[in-house]
């Protein structure tokens, strides 16, 4: 009875618990189903020259000769594991723990856009870039080795898929600009070291777009691949073999073909967005409480550049699910770099026992995931 009594007194506490449900039941549904994109992305390596999509098999292939399918779920495990570690050590840094941050918390980490939907696309290459950008909260900003070091992140992050340029290469530089260039101030060395960043960011990206593809014969290909399986008889993991020959032209095509369809759940999404509007509205406070107006400002264009970069990408790739719920995932990211910024007074934490939060808080709560194309 008294458990009950606390649970309604706090029932931010039992959001927590039930989000904790929900993750093992995605799980346990993800669990069973085959792996087909993730599991061939452990198989290519740089057998056949410099291939984009090819680092993390590539690492593989150093540790495992054969790689068996239950890899998938392992080592993407692990990085989901550490991921919600990282993030629990930022949000305990940034705001601290208590009954008070609990909504924050839970509009955060029990948000469908971001444990829970990372649980559902277990395997795929998104979490490694929110993984790297929440290092890069995490770590010191003091001296221009905090630039190297992200540029060294963003390469990572595009040996593992291009699509990262688009994806977190911008959140991870806003939290550069945030963290470094507005504390540290801007010098010509500093802005030169930058700028070089950048662009060597940038040349990457168009030698893995336009010089990544394979050259060989996709049988050919294909036959590598198998000689790395445990089980090679299971072609249909090999289904995807495709996409290493997919010019960027036949991608467009691809997305304006679904489009139609696609933009259908553009309400849904909508929707998805407005019930996190406690956090927006925080977020949005933290922005105007900002002490430099130039902060303001630069903050404010930040978002804008990131959100721009999924504009882009929501043109070349119809994994529309995974973009909403990533480009929520970067704003959640640099709410925590403003956080860090100077302020002119105490923003006030979302608040507890307003009926209407509650009520958005169950929700987002209970809703599973968002999805990989289309909601749900």
């Amino acid at each position: 009875m008294n458990l009950i009594l606390r649970m309604r007194e706090n029932p931010w506490r039992l959001m927590l618990a039930v989000n904790a449900a929900v993750l093992t039941g995605v799980f346990l549904y993800k669990l069973p189903r085959e792996p087909y994109v993730p599991y061939i992305h452990l198989l290519v390596d740089y057998h056949f020259g410099f291939t984009k999509r090819a680092l993390i098999g590539a690492v593989v292939s150093l540790f495992v000769e054969k790689v068996p399918v239950w890899l998938v779920f392992a080592l993407s495990g692990a990085v989901w594991l550490i991921t919600l570690a990282l993030f629990a050590r930022l949000f305990r840094r940034t705001f601290g723990v208590g009954d008070a941050q609990m909504p924050l918390f839970v509009f955060m980490a029990g948000s469908p856009f971001f444990l829970k939907n990372f649980m559902h696309t277990l395997g795929h290459f998104d979490i490694y870039g929110c993984a790297l950008a929440i290092c890069l909260l995490l770590i010191p900003a003091r001296s221009i080795a905090y630039v190297l070091l992200a540029a060294l992140f963003s390469v990572i992050l595009i040996l593992i898929h291009h699509i990262h340029l688009l994806m977190y290469v911008p959140t991870i530089a806003a939290i550069v600009v945030l963290r470094y260039y507005l504390v540290q101030g801007v010098s010509r060395q500093n802005a030169g070291i930058g700028i070089a960043a950048m662009l060597a960011v940038s040349l990457l990206f168009f030698v893995a777009q336009f010089r990544g593809s394979l050259a060989v014969p996709e049988a050919e290909f294909v036959a590598h691949l198998q000689s790395r399986m445990a089980d090679p008889t299971r072609t249909r993991l090999l289904s995807f073999s495709y996409i290493w020959y997919q010019p960027l032209a036949q991608e467009i095509r691809d997305t304006w073909e679904r489009m139609p369809s696609n933009l259908l759940g553009v309400p849904v999404f909508a929707l998805l967005i407005w019930l996190h509007a406690p956090l927006w509205r925080y977020f949005a406070d933290l922005i105007r409480a900002l002490l430099d107006q130039w902060h303001r400002r630069i903050v404010t264009a930040a978002i804008v550049a990131v959100s721009l970069a999924y504009l882009v990408m929501f043109a070349i790739v119809f994994d529309y699910s995974r973009w909403i719920s990533n480009w929520a995932v970067c704003m959640f990211l640099i709410l925590h770099a403003v956080k860090t910024l100077p302020a002119s007074r105490e923003v006030p934490l979302i608040p507890r026992d307003d009926p209407k939060t509650i009520l958005f808080g169950w929700i987002v709560t209970l809703i599973p995931r968002v999805g990989i194309v289309r909601p749900f």
